[in-house]
């Protein structure tokens, strides 16, 4: 018998890792070819790429406005290959501004769609539900508060739990990370992790730095934290200091190792997304920052109908770690927060304790195993 086409499409980094993993878990239950859009991993998995994600990944919505042609030429690629191909399904993963469009294109063809890690239509942009409810044939999500809110609106949905609560996992203990990298294991360690997109280390991190450097000037030498920043792969060097800190002051760089880094740092100063989910996972307290564009933030001032930014505070349903956005975003409140956090040994403990909390309500793992079962049944 031939083996199913199935189209998977991944708009970004962490999707492309997801996805990457859905496919081979895919492939075991069905035999099933698959083609698409991605990254690496996805074509290290067997993807047959047909679009990379790069023509489509951007932050914020000033900075999209540019990007539309390629996103409506991708949307039809995609919808276009899917139909020639006579696919048996597609599966959307995450970046609900380029997929949606893809998933109408489907619709209109016949080909069922699957969703996995859907528009976060609890945050902002609420009415896209009943775009999802005509358009995707089973919604598979990944935070818990998610369920209720598809399946009250009539979409077919199914919790799995995290993925990543199967791989946030550290190699090493905290004296090993701090020998391998010429670290004093006896003072604190800061880790940094300012974003995994160029747009955002220029916004986030100059800010981090100077907090950095307050820190530096304002605690005792015992005391004095050391700064590792977990660098993404692919952008290049860390900045360097302003120059204007102490002499002493200095960023540790240490590229491919970010779970190593949050498992041995005292806190963590974190840009609000993806990384803020895998500190939590690690049991890590931190400070979570963000900064868009002027235009941007204006926006979504209008547009956003959510107490919190950080899904770590999502999951919780309450104020577990702090949040430092936009303008609150200062080197002095951030400089404030970690001061906090690595001087009182309460304050660690209670975010830990908020962060467990968090950990057990992600799942205990399988997350990929559960979807793709759910997928296969679709076909």
């Amino acid at each position: 018998m031939t083996p199913p086409r199935i189209l998977i499409s991944a708009g970004e980094a962490s999707s492309d890792m997801y996805a990457a993993r859905l496919a081979i878990a895919l492939r075991e239950r069905t035999g099933a070819k698959f083609f698409g859009m991605g990254g690496p991993r996805m074509a290290e998995a067997g993807v047959e790429l047909i679009a990379d994600y790069h023509e489509v990944a951007v932050v914020g919505i000033a900075e999209v406005l540019h990007r539309i042609p390629s996103v409506v030429r991708v949307q039809r690629k995609l919808a276009r290959e899917a139909v020639r191909r006579k696919a048996s399904l597609a599966i959307l993963v995450d970046s609900p501004g380029t997929h949606l469009g893809v998933a109408r294109r489907l619709k209109n063809r016949g080909i069922p769609v699957g969703y996995f890690i859907g528009p976060q239509v609890w945050a902002w942009r609420s009415g896209r539900v009943r775009i999802v409810k005509r358009r995707v044939n089973r919604m598979v999500v990944i935070f818990p508060f998610e369920e209720k809110i598809y399946r009250d609106a009539g979409v077919p949905v199914d919790f799995v739990g995290h993925p990543l609560a199967d791989v946030v996992k550290a190699s090493m203990t905290r004296a090993e990370f701090a020998a391998r990298h010429g670290l004093a294991a006896d003072r604190p360690i800061v880790a940094l992790l300012p974003g995994s997109r160029g747009s955002e280390m220029d916004r986030n991190f100059p800010a981090i730095l100077k907090a950095c450097e307050r820190l530096t000037l304002e605690m005792s030498k015992d005391s004095r934290p050391q700064f590792v920043h977990a660098a993404a792969s692919g952008l290049g060097r860390t900045p360097s200091t302003s120059g204007a800190g102490p002499s002493d002051f200095s960023v540790t760089r240490v590229e491919g190792e970010t779970y190593n880094v949050l498992a041995a740092a005292d806190c963590a100063i974190v840009a609000s997304g993806t990384a803020t989910v895998e500190a939590a996972l690690l049991g890590t307290p931190m400070v979570v920052v963000y900064r868009v564009a002027p235009l941007t933030a204006f926006i979504l001032r209008r547009m956003v109908h959510t107490p919190f930014f950080s899904m770590v505070n999502l999951v919780a349903g309450r104020r577990v770690v702090p949040e430092l956005i936009q303008d609150d975003f200062t080197p002095a409140a951030v400089a404030t927060e970690v001061r906090r956090l690595l001087e009182s040994r309460a304050a660690r403990d209670e975010m830990k304790a908020g962060l467990a909390g968090v950990r057990e309500s992600l799942g205990s793992g399988g997350a990929i195993e559960r979807a793709a079962d759910v997928f296969a049944s679709m076909l």
